[in-house]
């Protein structure tokens, strides 16, 4: 087999293959069985009948072409593997001679990684948050524990902000309901800005009993941003009760007898917390110094893709929240196309910081142990709620362990520029990175559900339910590289 490879851009090539034609034989034989089990001819049972026959009734060419279509994902392969090129995406093939009994020729244009160096990265200078734990975050912390611990009780007065109301909504468009718009029994914070708008001013001075009717736009179902009028009528009204900040409640809700042990828990665990945070920052912005250093061209294709599986992933993030993006983007203050170039630019920051890790690892000669490759499935097991062996089977049936070791390849080729990166913090201090990895696996996570030390580790999850929602969604657009690398991964054929 003879390959030449013709250079398009500096990221697609054209491979020309030519294939001596009895190197199809074990794909022509192959082919004649397959339509021998499927033709009928007089005579002969399924799967006996000859090759002459075949062609005579079938005829030469469809056996020609079941024999290529079968012959192209190996013979493909081997030019790819010849040219030592590092293809990304599918090829796209065209037959250019078929000789029966001669030759055959066919051509691949597909994109490639570009060929580059990665250059020296000893020394790289990063810059992180202090990992400070304030007296304001501890005590927010704790504050959000109160609220998991909150009573509600009947309020005989008007509904305020921050009550808690059950109503029942009803929404017409046209004198119609709109059956995916209405609701009974929902319970809801007076105040919180997180449903139909209009609703927060209609609820404030109503009483259990009371009706009003006013209009809002819907934020969802398939009348989604259509003004409606909405009638609600409020079955109870609740006030929300705190507990005291005492040792009473250090008991209920955590494993510790006093308030001030209570409070040195959560302060240890936001000190945790700041310092996983750091660790992500140092990945995040030593692979950002070393992208800087290198200037090389990204295939339009596989940037156009990665774009594309962005404003997907915005999409669903949105769906789950019950947003549109018109919504989202006016929360963020931001036009659409402020926007779509937001995607495009994380999009080719992400291609390109894959692109980076990969040839490190190439340069580096790093390689996946099968340890290495338990120990990730374990991992994302875990995260994903599932069993290692469930997860196991599912990347092995579905083709996915080529990706698993191209990422766990990428992590450890990032884990060698942040060792070799020169790490500090905004005061100056150098951070130990390793040290400080080492000190947070020799933690043990608390995980009961309802405990204090859950609480603190949710601590950055502080925020309102629409704020985690918006946070999501801008994720699509704002990721960094280094999180982002495996994503933008190209596939090899």
């Amino acid at each position: 087999m003879k390959t030449d490879v013709e250079e398009l851009t500096p990221t697609r090539v054209k491979l020309t293959v030519e294939v001596p034609f009895d190197e199809l034989k074990p794909n022509l034989d192959k082919a004649y069985k397959e339509i021998s089990q499927q033709v009928r001819i007089k005579g002969f049972r399924p799967g006996k009948v000859p090759a002459p026959l075949i062609d005579k009734y079938v005829g030469r060419g469809a056996v020609l072409q079941e024999a290529v279509n079968d012959a192209l994902p190996e013979l493909y392969g081997r030019a790819v593997e010849q040219s030592e090129i590092f293809v990304l995406g599918q090829p796209d093939v065209e037959v250019t001679e078929l000789d029966d009994g001669k030759q055959f020729a066919f051509t691949a244009e597909v994109d490639i990684r570009p060929k580059f160096e990665v250059p020296d990265y000893d020394g790289l200078e990063v810059v992180v948050d202090d990992a400070e734990v304030t007296e304001e975050q501890v005590e927010e912390t704790l504050g959000n524990l109160r609220e998991r611990f909150a009573s509600l009780t009947n309020a005989d007065r008007p509904a305020e902000e921050g009550d808690f109301v059950t109503v029942d909504l009803v929404a017409k468009i046209d004198g119609e309901e709109v059956e995916d718009a209405s609701t009974s029994g929902y319970s809801y914070e007076v105040g919180s800005k997180s449903a139909i708008e209009g609703l927060d001013d209609a609820l404030v001075g109503m009483s259990a009993g009371d009706e009003k009717t006013f209009t809002g736009t819907l934020a969802g179902g398939e009348r989604a941003g259509e003004e409606a009028e909405i009638t609600v009528t409020v079955q109870s009204v609740k006030v929300k009760n705190l507990p005291d900040l005492d040792d009473e409640f250090a008991q209920l809700a955590s494993e510790f007898d006093t308030i001030e042990e209570l409070r040195d828990d959560v302060r240890v665990r936001l000190g945790r917390q700041v310092k996983m945070q750091q660790l992500s920052q140092a990945r995040d912005k030593a692979l950002e110094a070393l992208i800087e250093k290198i200037d090389i061209p990204l295939p339009d294709r596989v940037v156009e893709e990665e774009i594309s599986r962005r404003n997907q992933q915005l999409e669903q993030q949105l769906q789950m929240a019950g947003m549109t993006k018109e919504q989202y983007l006016s929360d963020e203050e931001k036009t659409e196309e402020e926007f779509d170039a937001e995607v495009a630019d994380a999009a080719r920051l992400a291609v390109k910081g894959g692109f980076v890790l990969d040839q490190l690892a190439v340069q580096e000669e790093l390689n996946v142990e099968n340890e290495e490759l338990s120990e990730y499935v374990v991992s994302q097991a875990m995260q994903m709620g599932v069993q290692p062996q469930q997860l196991a089977d599912y990347l092995t049936q579905n083709n996915q362990l080529p990706a698993i070791v191209s990422e766990v390849l990428r992590n450890k080729a990032l884990n060698l520029v942040v060792e070799h990166a020169t790490v500090k913090d905004e005061s100056g201090n150098v951070i130990d990175v390793d040290a400080v990895q080492r000190e947070l696996s020799g933690e043990t996570v608390r995980a009961e559900d309802g405990e204090s030390a859950e609480s603190a580790g949710d601590s950055a999850d502080a925020g309102e339910a629409s704020e985690k929602e918006a946070g999501a969604a801008e994720g699509a657009a704002e990721e960094a590289p280094a999180a982002e690398a495996k994503d933008a991964q190209g596939k090899e054929s």
